[in-house]
C-alpha cells in the first residue's frame, strides 16, 4: 500500500530528528546578548543618547549602512540598555521606533507613534482623516501633557525619500525642530538609512535639523560574518550539524556579494529547513547552494507578485517583446490589454513605468545607437521568463496569458 504524501511528510516531522535547537536566534528580529564587532558603533550611539540620563535632550542622530549591517540591532540595543536604567519610572522615557517601509506613509508613521505614546482610541487618533499637521499637533500635545522624553526611531527611512522631499517635508522640518515648540518634554529624531544617498533627497532645512550627529556602518568582512554565523549556529542547532565546508561558502556567498550578515543567516535557515525536510544528518555545501537559489526566486516572485495589473501587463509586454524598443513593447501592452478587456494607459505613462521597474532591476534598459536616426532604448527581462508566469498563473485576470 502506497503510503500517503501528507501523512509521510507528518510523520518525517514528529519522528525525524530535528536539526533545530532553537529556531527564532536565525530570525531577523532575534536580539543577541553580544552584538559581535560592532563595539565602536555601539559606543556611538550611546553616547549620542546619554544625555537621555541626564534628563536632557540628545542630538537628532542619522544612520547609514547597507542592509544586514547591525544597524537597527545596535539601535535597538541601546535603547533597551537605556530603558532597563529608568524603569522604575524615576523620570519619564518614552522610546519609539516604527520602519518605514512597513508604514508607507507619513501619516501611518505619525499614527504608529501615537499609539505608542498612547494615543490608542479612534477618537484620541484615528486612521484616518486628520490632515498631516493635526495628527502632529496631537503628537505634541501628549509629549506635552505628560513631560515626556521622546526618542523617534524611523528605521529604513529612505523609504519615505519621496514623500519626505515632496510632500512631507514641513512635516520632518517640524519633527526636527519640535523642541523649539515644546514647553515640557522633548523630542529626538533618529533616522536609519539603507542608503547612502538619501541625504540628496532631502529638504536642506530637513537635513541641517535631522543629520545634528551621523554615524556610518561598514559592511561585514567575510570572515566577521563567519565569526557572527558561529555564534547564532551554537545557539540554532544542534552540535555538529553543520559541515565547516558549508559554513565557509555561506559566509563567503554573503561576504563577498553584499557583506550582509542578516541574509547569510536567512541563507543558514533555509539551508537548515532544506536539509531537516530531506533527513539529512547534516547541513552540507549543496543545501547552500540551493537555499541561495530559493532565497533569490522567493524575493523575485515575491516582487512579482506586488506590482498592480497594469504593471505585471507591462512585464509580460516585456518579455513577449524581449529587447524591442519602448515603441513596440507598447503595442504589445496595448494588445494584453485587449485580451484583459483593460482600458490601457497612455504611452508616456507606460515609459515612466519601464524606468520604475528597470529601478528594481527586474527588467534592464539599453541606449542603442542608430546612426542618423538618433539613439534608443531597448528593455529586456533579467528574469527566467518561467519565473514570471509562475508568479503571475495566481493573478486570474492574466490567466488567459499564461
Amino acid at each position: 500500500m502506497v503510503k500517503d504524501p501528507i501523512d509521510k511528510l507528518l510523520d518525517d516531522a514528529t519522528t525525524g530528528k530535528s536539526l533545530f535547537k532553537n529556531r527564532e536566534v536565525l530570525h531577523f528580529t532575534y536580539m543577541p546578548d553580544v552584538v559581535l564587532h560592532r563595539d565602536e558603533e555601539q559606543k556611538k550611539v550611546t553616547q549620542s543618547l546619554i544625555p537621555l540620563l541626564k534628563r536632557a535632550r540628545p542630538s537628532n542622530l542619522l544612520i547609514y549602512g547597507k542592509p544586514g549591517t547591525g544597524k537597527t540591532l545596535v539601535v535597538k540595543k541601546v535603547l533597551n540598555k537605556i530603558q532597563e536604567r529608568v524603569k522604575d519610572g524615576s523620570f519619564p522615557i518614552q522610546l519609539l521606533y516604527a520602519n518605514a517601509k512597513e508604514e508607507t506613509t507619513l501619516y501611518g508613521l505619525l499614527v504608529k507613534f501615537g499609539r505608542q505614546l498612547g494615543l490608542t482610541t479612534q477618537k484620541e487618533l484615528p486612521t484616518t482623516g486628520l490632515s498631516i499637521s493635526e495628527v502632529f499637533n496631537r503628537l505634541m500635545d501628549a509629549i506635552e501633557k505628560n513631560n515626556l522624553n521622546t526618542v523617534f526611531v524611523v528605521d529604513e527611512i529612505d523609504y519615505l525619500a519621496e514623500l519626505v522631499s515632496k510632500t512631507g517635508k514641513d512635516v520632518f522640518y517640524s519633527l526636527t525642530r519640535a523642541n523649539e515648540r515644546l514647553k515640557k518634554g522633548s523630542l529626538t529624531l533618529i533616522g536609519i538609512s539603507n542608503d547612502l544617498t538619501f541625504k540628496e533627497r532631502l529638504d536642506p532645512r530637513v537635513l541641517s535639523s535631522l543629520s545634528e550627529e551621523e554615524i556610518v556602518f561598514t559592511n561585514y568582512t567575510v570572515n566577521q560574518i563567519k565569526e557572527i554565523l558561529v555564534e547564532r549556529i551554537k545557539e540554532a542547532f544542534i552540535p555538529n550539524v553543520l559541515d565547516p565546508a558549508a559554513l565557509n561558502l555561506c559566509a563567503a556567498m554573503s561576504g563577498q556579494e553584499h557583506g550582509d550578515a542578516r541574509r547569510a543567516i536567512d541563507l543558514l535557515r533555509v539551508a537548515g529547513e532544506i536539509a531537516e525536510r530531506e533527513q539529512s544528518e547534516s547541513i552540507k555545501e549543496d543545501h547552500i547552494r540551493r537555499a541561495s537559489l530559493k532565497m533569490e526566486e522567493d524575493k523575485e516572485t515575491t516582487a512579482l507578485n506586488s506590482y498592480p495589473l497594469h504593471e505585471k501587463l507591462l512585464i509580460l509586454a516585456v518579455m513577449k517583446a524581449n529587447g524591442n524598443t519602448t515603441g513596440e513593447i507598447y503595442q504589445s501592452y496595448k494588445n494584453l490589454c485587449k485580451t484583459t478587456r483593460q482600458k490601457e494607459l497612455t504611452q508616456r505613462r507606460i515609459t515612466q513605468m519601464l524606468s520604475e521597474i528597470e529601478m528594481t532591476g527586474l527588467i534592464s534598459g539599453k541606449i542603442i545607437h542608430q546612426g542618423m536616426h538618433g539613439r534608443t532604448k531597448k528593455f529586456a527581462l533579467t528574469l527566467n521568463p518561467e519565473t514570471v508566469k509562475k508568479a503571475f498563473r495566481e493573478d486570474l485576470a492574466l490567466e488567459d496569458l499564461l
